[in-house]
């Protein structure tokens, strides 16, 4: 029976101003610690990005190839093991210890399964950027990058398997201080590695790969450890039974968990080819929307993380059979994002240059042309950040409810059947450049959000 059906049999959908302020305090204790973790986790990105700056221009070329391929990559696994969350939160809910264990059981060894086949398209890296046509240089230094970084990809999978177990069961706070260390331990690895430090060999641009590897193994054990040694922990007896895959569970988890990834890689593609055709523009153009794309990237952070708050609230709700309150959830977290994104979208709006100043000399005349694309490019990223914040939202509380197919299928149409043509003809048809491939980010965003929010809707009022 799905949620539509119980929903019917439980009586219409009560909301009150009661109900929802104390879902969302619930909400908020378990999401502040999700939106920290994946902050911490930017932060990886941009902490390389600044450091491997001093390298020179070859290796910041490098670094930002590989990790392009690299976390394309790790997009559509993460996705798949993000269904981990909703199996456990659901069973979490009905107080079933067994199938708790199953599930994060059979995550870790989807993790395993995974990572052999990323390791096998990040040790191709190279390969496939020359066929993208990027120069035989830059090309070499992303593929010995990748193939560093390629160690640490069990660990990362494994700690992605074990954080949405944590998480379901509401004790987020472990990962965001494992996280946040992680960070920490990345600046050190990276002074060591890159620049040959305290007698460590100076590696370069392959240090940065071995680093993040060592963080990415660092985070794994370390939460393997807290959760081996939680007495609270020992009733779903996830390592007594390690033993060997069930295929129903596993079967389970990949049915719910592909569309996952499929989403977010086809949401991921939006912007890459986003960021091939600025290319074709020009320089500048790209440049001004590196600028612009960075700012975003971090405020998504935190409707990112509600979203996976809401998925856990949707699914413990379900799983105690109050589908009332998991209506009233999943409409909570969208409330809230669209909260923080409205406040984002004035800051881009009402200091722009303040922002833009985070990336770029203001007093540098060479910056000038820069400057202005970006300050005008964060004008139409405030108007996408609310549409982003919804649907981010929105997949949360679809995932917690299991659905995933029927929101695949709604991502595909709005990002690429809507969001990448009309930014295409607007950039190069109407001849709006760099501002209609962003109002292309718009539209296609707006589709999503929209789509999304409107099946949410209808499955939490049955008619």
């Amino acid at each position: 029976m799905g949620f539509r059906d119980n929903l019917k049999n439980s009586g219409e959908v009560i909301h009150s101003w009661s109900a929802y302020r104390i879902e969302g305090r619930e909400t908020l204790i378990l999401a502040l610690p999700i939106v920290v973790t994946q902050l911490a986790h930017i932060s990886l990105s941009f902490v390389d990005t600044v450091m491997v700056g001093r390298l020179g221009p070859s290796a910041l070329a490098g670094v930002s190839l590989g990790s392009t391929v690299f976390f394309s990559t790790m997009i559509f696994c993460m996705g798949i093991l993000l269904a981990v969350g909703p199996m456990v939160s659901q069973a979490y809910g009905a107080k079933n210890n067994d199938a708790i264990g199953r599930s994060v059981r059979q995550g870790l060894w989807m993790a395993l399964a995974l990572s052999l086949a990323a390791f096998v398209v990040a040790n191709n890296g190279e390969f496939f950027l020359l066929l993208l046509g990027q120069s035989e240089t830059n090309a070499a230094a992303a593929g010995s990058y990748l193939f560093a970084i390629s160690w640490g990809i069990p660990s990362f999978l494994g700690f992605i398997a074990l954080r949405a177990f944590v998480e379901a069961v509401s004790r987020p706070k472990v990962v965001t201080v494992i996280a946040l260390i992680g960070v920490g331990l990345n600046v050190l690895l990276n002074y060591l590695l890159m620049f040959g430090k305290w007698g460590f060999p100076e590696l370069g641009l392959v240090g940065t790969g071995w680093a993040s590897s060592g963080v990415f193994t660092f985070n794994f054990v370390i939460l393997l450890i807290y959760i081996a040694k939680q007495k609270a922990f020992l009733k779903y007896r996830i390592f007594s039974r390690l033993g060997r895959p069930d295929p129903q569970y596993f079967k389970d988890l990949f049915r719910i968990g592909w569309p996952i990834g499929s989403s977010m890689g086809v949401e991921m593609g939006l912007f890459m080819l986003t960021v091939f055709m600025m290319g074709w523009i020009g320089t500048t153009q790209l440049a001004a929307h590196q600028v612009a794309i960075q700012c975003a990237s971090f405020t998504f952070m935190v409707p990112v993380g509600i979203g996976m708050a809401t998925s856990i609230r949707v699914g413990q709700a379900i799983g105690q059979q109050d589908h009332n309150r998991a209506a009233i959830a999943g409409f909570t977290g969208i409330g809230f994002s669209t909260i923080f994104m409205f406040s984002a979208a004035l800051l881009f709006w009402l200091v722009p240059r303040a922002i833009v100043s985070l990336y770029l000399d203001l007093d540098s005349p060479g910056n000038a042309e820069v400057i202005e694309m970006a300050v005008g490019l964060l004008s139409i990223a405030a108007v996408f950040q609310v549409f982003d914040g919804v649907q981010a939202s929105v997949m949360g509380a679809l995932r917690g409810m299991k659905d995933t197919r029927a929101p695949m299928v709604i991502s595909v149409f709005s990002y690429w059947g809507v969001g990448l043509v009309s930014g295409y003809l607007l950039a190069f048809r109407f001849d709006y450049g760099e501002k209609g491939l962003w109002w292309g980010l718009v539209v296609g965003l707006a589709a999503a959000s929209i789509l999304l929010t409107r099946r949410f809707y209808h499955l939490s009022h049955p008619k």
